[in-house]
């Protein structure tokens, strides 16, 4: 049995759903962005006190099928952005097309009716965000970034991040860089 997660977007998310899953003595299998596989049925007191523990968290259990099939698609796009070594060669529309089984088409218009935006705009900002985080570690530099993340080019994904932030790459990283030697003189 798959129970469905919203708001599970991270590493820690999965470590606070598998502790309540084992505070209530359930067994589970698979724990995704977003998904879990429950070993056995869980009954209905189980399933409300479930509920009621990741509401503290800020995640909630999912019953609509609308609204789990566009956390299904954040989670694909969240884990293909953030956490995925090799991204896909193919577009993003092709990509969630083959794993989530439904045409692109019908995705996009749920996508953007339920969430007010579109599938293109969230991978956008989730792009530019991972952008943010390699510049701070900086360890790649803009070019590596680009490959890494899937751009034409460097001019294409400092196009896109300042058309985001309004600032560009190199100037984003300037700022973090006086920010931190600000903190550290004060």
């Amino acid at each position: 049995m798959k129970l469905y997660i919203k708001y599970m977007v991270s590493i820690r998310c999965k470590m606070v759903v598998k502790a309540e899953l084992e505070k209530l003595g359930l067994t589970y299998g698979v724990v995704e962005f977003g998904e879990v596989e429950i070993a056995d049925k869980i009954s209905s007191e189980a399933r409300e006190q479930l509920r009621n523990e990741l509401l503290k968290s800020g995640l909630e259990l999912m019953d609509d099928k609308k609204a789990i099939l566009i956390e299904k698609i954040k989670s694909v796009i969240i884990e293909m952005v953030h956490y995925a070594d090799d991204k896909p060669k193919t577009n993003f529309s092709d990509y969630l097309t083959e794993k989530l089984s439904y045409d692109y088409t019908y995705l996009a218009n749920l996508f953007s009716e339920v969430t007010g935006v579109t599938i293109e705009y969230f991978i956008i900002a989730h792009k530019i965000e991972r952008v943010k985080e390699l510049l701070i570690y900086d360890e790649l530099n803009l070019t590596e970034i680009s490959y890494k993340l899937n751009y034409s080019s460097v001019a294409h994904l400092s196009t896109q991040f300042k058309k985001v932030t309004g600032l560009t790459p190199s100037f984003f990283k300037e700022l973090k860089k006086k920010r931190k030697s600000t903190s550290r003189n004060v």
